[in-house]
């Protein structure tokens, strides 16, 4: 969870004039606002040849920066572009995948590939196949975006109203199909699915509702203009992480757009905090740079500090209730939490003796605590078990893999992020 330093987007990795390639994503790198990276390339900068996965300059960097500075990678890989001037597919695939001309945008022909292709459709199994062999489950990777249709691989091609299928049957079956493979390959790292409305026709509401179904996540790009994103994302299983995309501005007076006191983007964070996501962008849109967003925060730095404090989960135990029960003891805890989002999976609880002798553990309803509301879970003890000293421990559990938890209080924590239990001066001993 957390705000999330983009090094690379459609457009390329951060550039400025006078730095090496590392030198820009490190400096992006080493912003302490972001918790976590996110890099978005072509098809092209992963996969040069059949059969195996040759990486980009700023996708290892990006990797080998994220050990260094112990922060977790989401990533996209693109098939569709209309941001470059020439393909975003690796050459050798060029000539054997049929293109479709969409029409005019931008004073550029658009064309999409047939993805119900058979030549397609092997070559993108290879590159799922390659991904999820090297990346699902990897210790650096906070989640990957599904493969979607058209521009940016966002699930339209607006504002071309055709679609590269002979029918949308076709194409609604054939986006199902491949999100379905992308679900059984990728069974540990969560996916993210746009929230894209349905414009050109190729089943993007299935596409979400499957992605709920299956426990993974959703993501948008946009919190202003499609008030069905905004419906899905709020009105979405409490398990269900999000993570909203918006540029921010680079601190110069003319990105700056305020509006009765207040700019652009300190507007688009307070509509952002509204739908409740776990993870929200620190990036310059198409003008990446470090120094453009330090020089926004060093001007503005309220609103996105609270934001920082604020996004996704921060769950902490509140109440801790002793009891006796046919001679064997027990404990109650109300668990709150203090986050914008409920818990992205499911929250699993265990009380442990320091010599791990006692070990009691089970897991809250998916999803719980909610923030603003109470969650209670009994733990009954060994007899003779003394509850003061025994250490809390966190973790959430999603698709199967599980993460530490650190409590979101104030008390001073181990270092494996559990909290040694004890009384409260003034309370007693409950």
């Amino acid at each position: 969870m957390g705000l999330i330093t983009y090094v690379c987007d459609e457009v390329g990795p951060a550039k400025k004039e006078g730095e090496t390639l590392a030198e820009s994503i490190e400096k992006l790198v080493k912003i302490p606002l972001g918790t976590k990276l996110y890099i978005r390339v072509n098809w092209k900068d992963v996969q040069r040849q059949a059969g195996k996965l040759e990486l980009c300059e700023h996708w290892e960097l990006t990797f080998d920066l994220a050990r260094r500075y112990q922060k977790r990678v989401g990533f996209r890989v693109m098939m569709s572009n209309p941001d470059i001037p020439d393909s975003p597919l690796p050459e050798f695939l060029r000539d054997k995948i049929p293109m479709v001309k969409l029409g005019e945008w931008q004073k550029r022909t658009r064309y999409e590939p047939r993805y119900d292709d058979p030549a397609f459709q092997a070559a993108f199994r290879e590159l799922v196949d390659l991904l999820a062999d090297a990346y699902d489950g990897h210790a650096d990777v906070e989640y990957v975006d599904t493969f979607m249709y058209g521009f940016w691989g966002e699930g339209h091609t607006w504002p071309l109203e055709s679609n590269p299928f002979p029918d949308n049957v076709t194409a609604e079956n054939t986006f199902v199909s491949m999100l379905q493979y992308q679900t059984e390959r990728w069974k540990k790292t969560p996916m993210l699915t746009n929230t894209q409305p349905d414009f050109s026709k190729v089943g993007n509401s299935e596409l979400v509702d499957r992605t709920i179904r299956s426990l993974n996540w959703l993501r948008t790009d946009t919190i202003f203009i499609e008030n069905e994103q905004i419906e899905a994302l709020s009105n979405r299983p409490p398990w269900t992480g999000v993570s909203v995309e918006v540029g921010i501005s680079d601190g110069s007076p003319q990105s700056l757009r305020i509006d009765d006191g207040v700019t652009y983007s300190d507007n688009v964070i307070h509509h952002v905090q509204d739908v409740a996501p776990c993870y929200f962008s620190l990036w310059n849109w198409h003008r990446i740079q470090a120094d453009r967003l330090l020089n926004y925060h060093s001007q503005f730095p309220d609103v996105l500090e609270e934001l920082a404090r604020r996004i996704g989960y921060r769950v902490r135990p509140s109440w801790v209730w002793s009891y006796e029960e046919g001679g064997y003891p027990g404990l109650i805890i109300g668990f709150v939490n203090d986050g914008v989002a409920a818990v992205p999976g499911t929250l699993r609880i265990s009380l442990q003796s320091e010599d791990r002798k006692v070990n009691v553990a089970g897991c809250l309803d998916a999803g719980y605590p909610l923030p603003g509301k109470v969650r209670q879970a009994k733990f009954a003890l060994p007899r003779g078990t003394k509850w003061k000293g025994l250490r809390l421990q966190a973790e959430i559990e999603v698709k199967g893999k599980r993460y530490p938890v650190n409590w979101a209080c104030r008390q001073k924590l181990n270092e494996d992020g559990s909290l040694t239990l004890r009384t409260t001066n003034g309370v007693g001993n409950v």
